[in-house]
């Protein structure tokens, strides 16, 4: 049982469960996920079965898009409404003032990453160190807001919801933040949604619900995605059977005999249409990086 299956995550549940969960209903071991989401955001968490899970490290598309809001005249640890928030009474900027603040935050921007996050200091995660009450240093790492968009303002409450698209890295709670200091008044994020991972939209999805319904009924593996959807983003190649039996079998192809210039990573095809692996060139010869289909 090897391919992708897109899942709208629900809030409250972390991406680990999420797996264990798809996990159990596949009747599969080999199950993974392409990016964390923290438990209480929801959307798109793209489950990876089988063979799937070899493709992670190989992904094309590590830009993400989100919906998040946020409020304005409060602050918090966790730079989020889940931790401990203490209101500033600063007044609440209004649309015009937003609306000029947010073209700060396109292009490449610094960003430090928050203390609720996955990196790790010396091995040790700096959440974990969170829970323990440290705090450290860390560093600004460089990130890009490919596209920043107001969507609604509630200046009355100072509800802001903004859409982003966003490099891998970039964290939506400290832009929350960010945001909320560039306007003097603070901010914490209340909600966010993912709605596209690895280049899989919201409408890919089906929710856990619906996958526990699809598994009795027997039908849950019918809504795998094929592998090769997930890696869309690199040119596809087709070559000849006595060529695919050879890469099937982990030889290397010649550059040379084959009909199209290959540059970077491909997906190569057999003629009969089945998508064989992920092939990469290196020293005159195309190499697999990552079989797909025996």
């Amino acid at each position: 049982m090897d391919g992708i299956l897109c899942i709208d995550k629900p809030e409250g549940m972390t991406s680990f469960l999420v797996v264990a969960v798809l996990r159990r209903l596949l009747g599969e071991k080999k199950v993974g996920h392409a990016g964390t989401l923290d438990p209480n955001a929801t959307g798109v968490l793209p489950i990876l079965v089988g063979r799937g899970t070899k493709l992670l490290d190989h992904l094309p598309c590590h830009d993400k898009c989100y919906t998040a809001t946020l409020r304005f005249g409060a602050v918090s640890d966790t730079l989020d409404v889940w931790g401990e928030v203490q209101e500033t009474g600063k007044p609440i900027p209004t649309r015009a003032a937003v609306e000029a603040a947010l073209p700060a935050f396109h292009g490449d921007i610094m960003q430090i990453p928050p203390m609720t996050s996955a990196l790790k200091k010396d091995g040790v995660r700096l959440y974990e160190l969170a829970r323990q009450g440290i705090e450290i240093e860390r560093e600004a790492r460089p990130v890009t807001i490919y596209e920043l968009t107001l969507l609604d303002y509630n200046e009355k409450e100072g509800l802001l919801t903004l859409s982003c698209h966003c490099s891998s890295g970039t964290y939506i709670r400290t832009l929350c933040d960010d945001l909320g200091r560039a306007l003097g008044c603070g901010a914490v994020m209340t909600a966010l949604r993912r709605t596209i991972a690895a280049g899989y939209p919201l409408t890919a999805c089906i929710t856990i619900d619906e996958a526990k319904e699809l598994a009795e009924a027997g039908t849950l593996a019918d809504r795998l995605l094929p592998l090769e959807t997930a890696l869309a983003a690199y040119p596809a190649l087709t070559v000849s059977a006595p060529q695919a039996a050879r890469f099937r079998n982990g030889g290397a192809l010649s550059l040379e005999r084959l009909k199209a210039k290959v540059e970077g990573p491909v997906r190569v095809y057999a003629p009969d249409g089945a998508c064989i692996a992920l092939g990469t060139p290196a020293d005159g010869e195309l190499k697999m990086t990552c079989l797909l289909q025996i």
